[in-house]
């Protein structure tokens, strides 16, 4: 499961995080994060069409990775599986998850934001994992910090993280790739403006 999670890191720096307010927006969204060199998209379960939209996204643009987030109950993990995601993003960890992702064979990274946590989940099998809410609960201090008790432990760092801001994050050794919801401004998906995604998009590769 780990494996197959880290392995996302490896096609760029940074994962966009996703939140589709209109089902048509989908694909061309995703399309236009491809072009910029950005495969891996993680679309939160926060609207009433994020079902549709991954579904939609996992059937037209099958060079990108689709993956869901916010999935919180079992019933978003079968869901998630069922749109055709890759894998699955918590805000944060429960045993009930985790079985469900194995269950259906659903890569998952998991959210912590306390060594406590951090130690719930390793003990669960996974050492890869999403910090949330990054900046909130201490950023790269605490990213830093958490490296001494867990050299194992690799993170991707979530929440309140700008392009300003994303390097500071994946400087450091244990950070392998960051999420950001700069990729995708909604006046720019409002507006239907995917040049501009495709640019932001492509200045990720930089960051690193």
């Amino acid at each position: 499961m780990n494996t197959d999670t880290l392995s996302l890191a490896s096609h760029g720096p940074v994962i966009p995080v996703i939140v589709i307010q209109r089902l048509q927006d989908a694909v061309p969204l995703a399309k236009a994060l491809v072009a910029g060199g950005v495969k891996v998209l993680e679309v939160t379960l926060r609207t009433p069409v994020a079902l549709q939209a991954m579904e939609a996204m996992a059937r037209a643009v099958p060079e990108a990775i689709v993956g869901a987030g916010t999935l919180r109950t079992v019933a978003d993990v079968n869901a998630a599986r069922d749109a055709g995601c890759q894998f699955g993003v918590s805000p944060g960890y429960t045993d009930a998850i985790g079985a469900a992702c194995r269950e259906q064979g659903l890569p998952l990274l998991p959210g912590v934001s306390t060594a406590s946590e951090v130690m719930l989940a390793n003990a669960a099998g996974y050492g890869f994992l999403k910090l949330f809410p990054a900046v909130a609960v201490g950023g790269v201090n605490l990213l830093k910090a958490l490296a001494g008790p867990f050299p194992d432990v690799a993170f991707c760092p979530t929440g309140g993280i700008s392009l300003e801001t994303a390097p500071q994050f994946l400087s450091l050794a244990n950070v392998k790739v960051c999420g950001g919801s700069w990729l995708t401004p909604q006046d720019a998906v409002d507006a239907g403006d995917w040049a501009r995604i495709t640019r932001l998009a492509a200045e990720t590769h930089s960051l690193r």
